[in-house]
């Protein structure tokens, strides 16, 4: 791509698209770092010139950068023999559904354990020396992270790692001892880290040389820090008692997507929460959601060696150990899985495309369809290379009603947290987010309702305009001078009622007919009918003709609209 305008960090921060992955900073040496911002995300932050200077190097590896190849352009370089090619969950050679059948691996994970086996196995046949995953930091004192980066090196210190961490980390400090130290190394991460490791192997030697393996984790979105003290907070914990968080604890007996968060406290006690109870729990709504993921296409991190998410399908989600979907692409791991299976150690059934995107389905819409809507109506101050155009009109109105609702939660969550904390009253964003909570459930279970009553009120007032101009027209035209005609009054009425008479009888049938999918013809056919019963009502009224025809006119211009507006799609 053109380097004609390359990027600075601050380009970067200040269009909300940092997703703090730390990349850039591991590539200088001019003192920057990784910091959490008011905000609870992680930013890079250093000297001012440094911040504010554009650098091609950054604009070739940011993940999020215009310059840098997006992940389809990735693939085909990666991966550029790959047998199966889909247009959601990229290139790959195979994809399974199942989990790990070393119960100690499968139980001390937040799904089926693949991740972990994955990772034990390389490091088991030497195919790496050390991977570089999330884990606890222990006993971490005030404003410290509860998580970060590091490269384990035994299985021991692998497990301490296992399970799903909703906390933002970031890979500086990880890269930097990966640029210093001689070694075989695999890198555990979500899509965008996934890709900003792959730009690095694609522009520096010494990434290519020792970073041999990449293992994407599916994911929705990235949460801020601030999601954690949110939790805490409602669960009656100081957030300064606090050691780690589990934030999916199994139980027997218990689905696996059903969520709960395990607090273990610095005295050694543990509490559990259930998700659902907490105000802010349905990862759905997009509470703490870091700026950057509402302009993510990845879900399943397309550009890695192989990749690992939840089978959020029945009968798997019901499984109380979790079972993984699992998506191959490097021909090498897809051996070391075939003889897995072949052993008995993994339990894996070869999947289909469909079925992956179907575990996936939620998060593909909101990065594909979502994002389309997101480019159309809040289109980032920097430009993106993206797989994804904007296209307001081709998306339903009740989605419309999701994503816009889903961007503002994520938006304002932030800021009322923030502002919650500041004036010492951290319980006023608990009950902003238990409205704005149920308002958003409402609206999205009711949105067809929602979808349908807006655009009848669209086509009442268009069609209530259009009627009262005409109006003007007519009386304009059959004006006597000094000489009043009291069917002026009339005609204005009739010009005002009849849109909204028709469509508070039209929109009521609409939605009716829409739930039971039937033809619209049916709501054509009353329409007819109605309009017939105009000239019956006028008749009646002993209008004469020449108004009863003005006044079909409104109906029929009433009619025209509704029928407009209830052919745009609503689901």
């Amino acid at each position: 791509m053109s380097m004609n305008n390359p990027i600075s960090p601050n380009h970067v921060i200040k269009s909300g698209l940092c997703i703090g992955c730390g990349s850039c900073v591991a590539q200088q040496n001019e003192g920057a770092k990784m910091a959490f911002d008011c905000f609870g995300q992680l930013v890079p932050t250093g000297p001012q010139q440094w911040l504010d200077r554009p650098s091609k190097t950054l604009s070739q590896t940011c993940p999020f950068s215009p310059h840098a190849p997006h992940e389809d352009q990735l693939s085909v370089l990666n991966f550029p023999q790959a047998r199966h090619s889909n247009h959601l969950i990229g290139r790959y050679e195979r994809a399974y559904v199942g989990y790990s059948n070393q119960i100690d691996i499968r139980a001390n994970g937040s799904s089926g354990g693949m991740v972990s086996w994955v990772a034990t196995t390389l490091l088991d046949l030497g195919l790496i020396d050390g991977i570089a995953h999330v884990v606890p930091v222990i006993a971490p004192s005030e404003g410290q992270p509860l998580f970060q980066y590091r490269i384990s090196r035994t299985q021991e210190e692998l497990q301490e790692g296992a399970k799903s961490r909703y906390y933002p980390t970031d890979l500086s400090q990880i890269l930097s001892l990966i640029t210093a130290t001689p070694g075989k190394y695999a890198v555990v991460g979500i899509p965008c880290f996934i890709k900003a490791v792959q730009l690095l192997r694609n522009t520096n030697p010494v990434f290519k040389e020792r970073i041999r393996y990449t293992l994407g984790l599916f994911c929705g979105h990235m949460k801020s820090s601030k999601m954690v003290e949110s939790f805490a907070l409602q669960s009656g914990i100081p957030f300064q008692n606090v050691a780690t968080l589990d934030f999916r604890a199994k139980q027997s007996g218990r689905p696996a997507n059903l969520y709960f968060a395990k607090f273990s406290l610095k005295n050694g006690q543990n509490r559990e929460y259930n998700w659902e109870l907490l105000a802010d729990g349905d990862w759905g709504a997009g509470f703490f959601m870091n700026s950057a993921c509402n302009f993510c296409d990845d879900v399943v991190s397309e550009t890695a060696d192989i990749s690992f998410g939840d089978a959020w399908i029945e009968p798997y989600s019901s499984d109380d150990q979790g079972t993984n979907v699992v998506i191959v692409r490097s021909k090498g791991l897809l051996e070391i899985l075939k003889n897995g299976i072949h052993t008995q150690k993994l339990e894996l059934k070869e999947v289909n495309a469909a079925f992956v995107q179907q575990t996936q389905d939620a998060g593909l819409r909101h990065r594909r369809e979502g994002l389309s809507f997101r480019l159309s109506v809040i289109p980032p101050k920097l430009a993106l290379n993206k797989r994804v155009s904007p296209a307001y009109d081709r998306i339903p109105i009740s989605k419309r009603i999701s994503y816009r609702l889903r961007y503002l939660i994520s938006f304002w969550s932030h800021r009322v947290f923030w502002l919650a904390n500041k004036v010492g009253k951290p319980l006023l964003y608990i009950i902003w987010a238990k409205i704005i909570g149920k308002i958003y459930h409402q609206l999205i279970y009711h949105r067809i309702l929602v979808a349908t009553l807006i655009l009848g009120f669209k086509a009442a007032l268009i069609a209530m305009g259009t009627n009262l101009l005409l109006s003007l027209v007519i009386m304009k035209a059959n004006a006597v001078p000094e000489q009043h005609d009291p069917s002026e009054a009339h005609l204005v009425i009739r010009a005002l009622v009849y849109p909204f008479l028709f469509s508070m009888i039209l929109t009521p049938l609409f939605i009716f007919l829409r739930k039971r999918n039937q033809h619209t013809r049916f709501f054509k056919g009353l329409a007819v009918l109605l309009l017939c019963s105009i000239f019956i009502v006028e008749l009646l009224l002993r209008s004469s003709f020449l108004l009863t025809v003005q006044y079909a006119v409104f109906a029929l211009i009433s009619i025209f609209f509704l029928n407009f507006f209830f052919k745009k799609p609503v689901i």
